[in-house]
C-alpha cells in the first residue's frame, strides 16, 4: 500500500457536518464573524491535520496558523471568482475552525457545506493532492 493509500485514503477519519444552511444564510452567518474576509463555499471537503514535529508546530503557531489544511472536491461559489463552481481547492495553512463550518486561512474563509471529514496526513501527502 502506498503512503497516500495508507494515509489519505485510509479509514482513519472522523465524519463532520458543516453548515446545513442555505448558501445565502451560511454566507450571512460567516459575514457576521468575518466582516472583511472573502468567502468561498465548498462541499465534499476534508480538513487535513498535518502530522508535524513539535518544532514545526511551534513555527506554524508563531506564524498565527495551525497545522491544518482544507481540501474540497467541489467549489460551490467563490466571491472573488478565483475558482469556478465545480473546481477543487486546497487551502493554505488554516488559522481557525469556527462554528463547525468556517475554516479560516489568512486570506479566505471557506464555508464548509454539508457532510465532510477530518483526518491526519503528512505534509507530502497533503501537497501530493492535485
Amino acid at each position: 500500500m502506498s503512503p497516500i493509500e495508507h494515509g489519505l485514503l485510509s479509514d482513519q477519519e472522523v465524519a463532520m457536518m458543516g453548515s446545513e444552511l442555505h448558501l445565502d444564510d451560511a454566507f450571512a452567518a460567516a459575514s457576521k464573524i468575518y466582516k472583511w474576509m472573502p468567502l468561498c463555499a465548498v462541499k465534499d471537503w476534508v480538513i487535513l491535520d498535518a502530522i508535524v514535529t513539535e518544532e514545526e508546530r511551534a513555527k506554524v503557531s508563531a506564524a498565527g496558523c495551525q497545522p491544518m489544511f482544507l481540501f474540497a472536491h467541489t467549489v460551490v461559489y467563490d466571491e472573488q471568482r478565483r475558482f469556478e463552481p465545480g473546481d477543487w481547492v486546497r487551502s493554505t495553512l488554516g488559522t481557525s475552525l469556527k462554528e463547525g463550518f468556517l475554516f479560516a486561512t489568512r486570506n479566505t474563509i471557506y464555508v464548509l457545506l454539508g457532510l465532510g471529514r477530518r483526518k491526519s496526513a503528512t505534509i507530502s501527502e497533503i501537497f501530493s493532492i492535485s
